[in-house]
């Protein structure tokens, strides 16, 4: 297969993939990275860099700092990718997506927001969402059927549905606490964790926020879409629309995360490379030592349609060279 005639689909993970260290492999190497994160600064007003790669004040996993840190290394990724790439012979996808908070840096990927709009909105969504939000987020290994009885029991509500038997729920914290008891008596074969979140996020215990988001979103520049960006809350493609777009951010925070449905999506269109950029999951601090935080997810999700596709994890300096030397052929 040529390059040009690649199907690529660039997705973006969400909060929870966030760690200290993050992007400081980069700084050291790309122009194109510390742009990135000195755009950043200017936008949110303090130092971007010294909060992703050393977290002196541990303010990292706190929502309000954690979507503009994301968005920022996500884009100085994509950026340094970009920078490998050239101008010239540019890598162009079919496709872009992000899980949650990813989906912003998506939007700025597909043409519809600058990286600066794009900050400044994740800014105010983390802020609102820490200060309006309660509650927490678990994810259990339980088809969408079983899990929405279960939450619907215990006061709680659907916040993802990232594969066939992975669901994530989320409310408060009592009533997790209490829906987890009886998960584990009645599904005993089945597991269960809390996410890294700092809130209920996609559920009702979001509207208060959302609420308030609204005016913010109704203020934000949006452009035409230069390509296909899925939108969680549908499961498709985003309309090439500023209001259309608007709304679907807005209905997003207290509304499931449609994963598989963006997903599915893709695969339905011929997707055959999948680039994810950003992030990274696992203990060690080390850029070059941590893992995808999508890769699972999507690999599941191909083996179970029997379907195969290149998955390539720009998530350090390394994976970014490895992706640009298969994409560009150089």
């Amino acid at each position: 297969m040529s390059e040009a005639e690649r199907k690529i689909f660039f997705i973006f993970p969400g909060q929870g993939s966030q760690y200290r260290g993050m992007g400081s492999d980069l700084v050291g190497e790309f122009e194109a990275a510390r742009e990135i994160f000195g755009r950043a600064s200017e936008v949110v007003g303090y130092d971007m860099a010294e909060l992703c790669f050393h977290d002196p004040d541990g303010q990292l996993d706190l929502t309000r700092y954690t979507q503009p840190a994301l968005v920022t290394h996500q884009m100085a990724c994509l950026a340094s990718f970009r920078s490998l790439i050239g101008a010239d012979q540019p890598v162009v996808p079919a496709l872009a997506a992000g899980h949650s908070l990813g989906e912003y840096t998506a939007l700025v990927a597909g043409g519809a927001l600058s990286f600066e709009d794009a900050v400044t909105l994740v800014k105010h969504r983390g802020e609102l969402m820490s200060e309006f939000g309660e509650g927490s987020m678990l994810a259990t290994t339980l088809d969408l059927p079983s899990a929405a009885a279960l939450a619907a029991k215990h006061y709680c509500a659907i916040g993802g549905c990232n594969l066939p038997d992975q669901t994530v729920i989320a409310g408060e914290d009592d009533d997790l606490d209490a829906l987890t008891e009886d998960l584990t008596a009645n599904y005993p074969r089945k597991r269960a964790f809390r996410l890294r979140t700092g809130g209920a996020f996609h559920t009702y215990l979001m509207v208060d926020a959302a609420k308030r988001f609204r005016s913010i979103l109704a203020e934000a520049e949006f452009g035409a879409l230069e390509l296909a960006v899925l939108a969680n809350y549908t499961g498709e493609a985003h309309e090439s629309d500023a209001q259309a777009i608007r709304s679907r951010l807005f209905f997003q925070l207290f509304n499931p995360v449609r994963w598989l449905g963006c997903m599915t999506t893709a695969l339905d269109k011929g997707i055959d490379t999948i680039v994810e950029f950003g992030g990274g999951i696992g203990k060690a601090e080390d850029p070059a030592e941590k893992r995808p935080n999508l890769e699972i997810m999507v690999k599941k999700t191909l083996k179970t349609r029997g379907q195969e596709a290149t998955y390539l994890p720009a998530i350090n300096a390394a994976g970014i060279h490895l992706a640009a030397e298969q994409l560009s052929g150089n």
